[in-house]
């Protein structure tokens, strides 16, 4: 929000210079992101009147133009001009002026006639970026004033970085009234009165979609001067608030938008047929914009149509079939209150953002329809007069959003601010808001203003007291309460430490967007139930993640890409899934590794990571619940990975997470060089650990057995040792493979395992005939069990 400060001056005017108000501004929660004069610096420029103009005898471009400037003989001036005309009032910079840029005025010849001074345009004065010739003035600019003093120049611009909860001050009134509630000073309103209607003729109106639209007025005015112009004060006004001019009716609204905060269109009531339909568009109509965009509309858009045809995008933009134009001689003024909720989002999914939809999407007052109409059409009677019709007003009550009181505590309003305020400070404050009140006994019912979407609870209003009283006038205070440390459950999964403990292992934490491209989504869960952003940053960013493999995916192409040849990293967070419920947010930790097992060195030889590797990495964290025995890695598939080399990982029979090689081809789509691997954990099936015991130290030596097994290729190490573990008895307290081999003297299909098996006994030393029995019963069991064999 732009505007002029001293526009906002006749409304409220504080004793307090331009940067103590941007400050108070800033400090009531009203960010000022700029102050910048209303006008570059120049000087000696006044108002004069062209009295003659003649040509130049050796330009046929130039003319020699005689001005009064006030200030006795007239003026000889050369002017290239073309719109120059006698008895135009002109901005003229004389002798010694110096004009932005520190551009001064001299003296000059042209073509060998005299020139006494420069007749301006607005780009020449700094008033535009660009202009086609000089600029003309009312004729009742009075000649020989300064002109800056004359257009009260020495103005500064204040623009307002607004948060979308105070719609309210997207507006002179809106912001006037804050100031006037921080100062205690008075706001001085223009005067609107009602405007008595010249004819009965009445423009009739259905309301089709009242829950969008509950409130529609408008109002017919005839015969208008299409010939006007808009004033020049009205043009300045414009100009400082960041607007153009564009034609007197598109002007006006503008300006009741800017003071009111009421958006309002202008038809050309020539050009509609039958009456105002507010309604939901059919999907696939056209509407041809005032931007010179053709829009196809969709079935969710609410639209203002005549008997014939839509002619507007309620809220956003009008059509260029029905705008105002210089034919045009009958108008209606609309004045209309949206829903936020049907505006919301609509003018950004056709790629259109305008003043009206800024506002209508963060909340109009629903009561300001009227007193805007009101406005408007005195401003345009006294710009291009015409005939105003009676106001035409539908609505529905029951869909017109209702202000409920709020229950407000004395005494939570100091404990939420840290101070006690005398009870009539805080009446003080929410009176001068606007707000109605009603005494109880523990405090006050408070009705917030129409305007003030934003008071929806009773911190709200607390919030609203601490700000006009002042933050700075809150005294520093700290926070005091009794607390009960309670430890926490030793046999919990310490996400924390996990992380900790990837990092120990050469892993870097990343953190990446919870939003991914439907796209990449399906490539890395291609079944998963996606959900959908009903306003997304961009198409790149509309979907929420079902795995953290899409970040981390992105994340390794972006290294990789900058050549990081070895990329270790792992990120925490949760994931979605629409569900018949609705949204279902899990929590997770994945990773994932690429490129060489170690950093390159001379200690080691150079190699590549594999499955092993990472299923190490996991196995470090699974380690953490004190449980890993529990946790088994069985053979699966996943669409995104290796059919040959990704593994389930189960608890106790429980999928809890899924480990992996990238599939080659999603590498390859993807722009990943060598073998990828990643595993992803589901952190609430593993959340409960094991409360370490301790177990007395034998004194009794440790004896180790080595056996040789061939068996099938397709038998796991941990299908072995399960066998192992329910043969032998309570002395084996260890089983290591120190060896897997294939090839020679092993059958086809078949591979050796060498197992060091570790006996102890914590009551004697184990004698040969106990350690042959034990081992012999645990060959038999892997015989049977198994079909393994002894390898000779």
């Amino acid at each position: 929000m732009r505007f002029s400060e001293a526009w906002l001056r006749e409304w409220v005017s504080p004793p307090v210079d331009t940067q103590q108000l941007a400050d108070q501004l800033s400090m009531a929660g009203l960010e000022v992101d700029a102050v910048e004069p209303a006008a570059p610096v120049f000087n000696g420029v006044t108002i004069g009147l062209v009295q003659g103009i003649a040509p130049h005898p050796d330009a046929a471009k130039l003319r020699i133009c005689t001005l009064d400037v006030g200030q006795g003989d007239p003026l000889q001036i050369i002017c290239g001009a073309a719109n120059v005309a006698e008895g135009m009032r002109v901005p003229v910079a004389t002798i010694g002026a110096v004009l932005p840029g520190d551009f001064k005025i001299k003296k000059a010849k042209l073509r060998g006639i005299e020139s006494f001074g420069m007749i301006c345009s607005a780009s020449e004065l700094g008033l535009a970026e660009s202009s086609d010739g000089i600029l003309p003035l009312p004729v009742d600019a009075p000649i020989g004033e300064d002109f800056r003093r004359w257009l009260s120049l020495d103005d500064h611009c204040i623009e307002v970085d607004l948060t979308p909860d105070r719609g309210d001050c997207l507006s002179l009134a809106g912001l006037a009234r804050e100031v006037g509630v921080i100062n205690r000073v008075p706001l001085t309103a223009p005067v609107i009165e009602s405007v008595a209607p010249a004819s009965d003729e009445r423009f009739p109106v259905q309301l089709l979609a009242p829950e969008a639209c509950p409130r529609y007025l408008c109002r017919g005015i005839r015969n208008i001067d299409a010939s006007a112009e808009t004033p020049m004060w009205m043009q300045e006004r414009l100009r400082r608030s960041g607007l153009r001019t564009i034609s007197p009716v598109v002007d006006v609204t503008n300006y009741v938008l800017l003071e009111l905060g009421q958006p309002m269109h202008g038809f050309d009531l020539g050009k509609l047929a039958g009456e105002i339909r507010v309604r939901m568009a059919e999907a696939g109509e056209k509407l041809a914009l005032l931007n010179g965009e053709t829009v196809t509309l969709r079935a969710d858009t609410l639209v203002i149509a005549d008997a014939e045809k839509p002619v507007a995008m309620a809220g956003i933009m009008g059509g260029s079939d029905s705008g105002v134009s210089e034919g045009t001689r009958d108008i209606l003024l609309e004045s209309a209150f949206f829903a936020p909720i049907a505006i919301s989002g609509k003018a950004r999914s056709y790629g259109l953002h305008t003043d009206s939809s800024h506002r209508f999407e963060r909340g109009v007052d629903p009561d300001l329809q009227a007193t805007a109409l009101e406005r408007a059409t005195r401003l345009l009677l006294d710009i291009v007069g015409g005939e105003p019709g009676p106001i035409v007003e539908a609505c529905s009550d029951s869909h017109r959003p209702k202000r409920e009181p709020l229950h407000l505590r004395e005494r939570r309003v100091t404990q939420i601010l840290g101070l006690a305020l005398p009870a009539e400070t805080i009446v003080d404050i929410l009176e001068r808001l606007g707000m109605r009140l009603e005494r109880l006994d523990d405090g006050w019912r408070v009705t917030p203003p129409s305007a003030r979407f934003d008071l929806l609870m009773e911190v709200d209003l607390i919030a609203d007291i601490g700000r006009i009283h002042g933050y700075n006038e809150i005294p520093v205070t700290h926070a005091s309460a009794a607390s009960a440390t309670k430890a926490p459950p030793e046999t919990a999964f310490d996400l924390d430490r996990a992380r900790l403990a990837l990092v120990d292992r050469g892993f870097h934490e990343v953190i990446t967007y919870s939003f991914v491209s439907p796209e990449m989504q399906a490539l890395v869960a291609p079944d998963a139930e996606t959900l959908k952003l009903a306003n997304p940053l961009s198409s790149e960013l509309s979907v929420m993640r079902t795995s953290l493999w899409s970040g981390l995916l992105q994340a390794a192409t972006y290294n990789q890409s900058r050549q990081m040849e070895r990329v270790r990293i792992f990120e925490s967070g949760l994931r979605f899934r629409s569900t018949d419920d609705g949204l279902d947010q899990t929590p997770g930790l994945g990773g994932l590794i690429l490129g060489a097992r170690l950093s390159e060195q001379w200690g080691e030889p150079s190699s590549t990571t594999d499955f092993y590797d990472l299923k190490a990495d996991v196995e470090a964290v699974l380690g953490l619940t004190g449980a890993l025995e529990q946790f088994r890695f069985v053979a699966t598939t996943h669409p995104a990975l290796h059919p040959g080399q990704t593994a389930a990982i189960e608890r106790d029979g429980q999928a809890v997470g899924v480990i992996g090689m990238l599939h080659p081809l999603l590498a390859k789509k993807l722009d990943l060089d060598g073998d990828v691997f990643l595993f992803e954990l589901d952190l609430e099936p593993i959340a409960k650990g094991v409360l370490p015991k301790f177990e007395k130290i034998s004194r009794f030596p440790s004896i180790r057995r080595d056996i040789a097994l061939v068996v099938d290729a397709s038998v796991t190490f941990e299908a072995v040792a399960d066998c192992v573990r329910a043969a032998a008895s309570d002395l084996l307290k260890d089983i290591i493979l120190f060896d897997v081999y294939t090839g020679e003297n092993v059958e086809t299909g078949r591979k050796s395992l060498a197992l060091g098996l570790i006996l102890q006994s914590s009551s004697q030393t184990l004698e040969d005939n106990i350690i042959e029995t034990t081992v012999g019963r645990i060959v038999t069991s892997l015989t049977t069990q198994i079909g393994a064999r002894l390898r000779d």
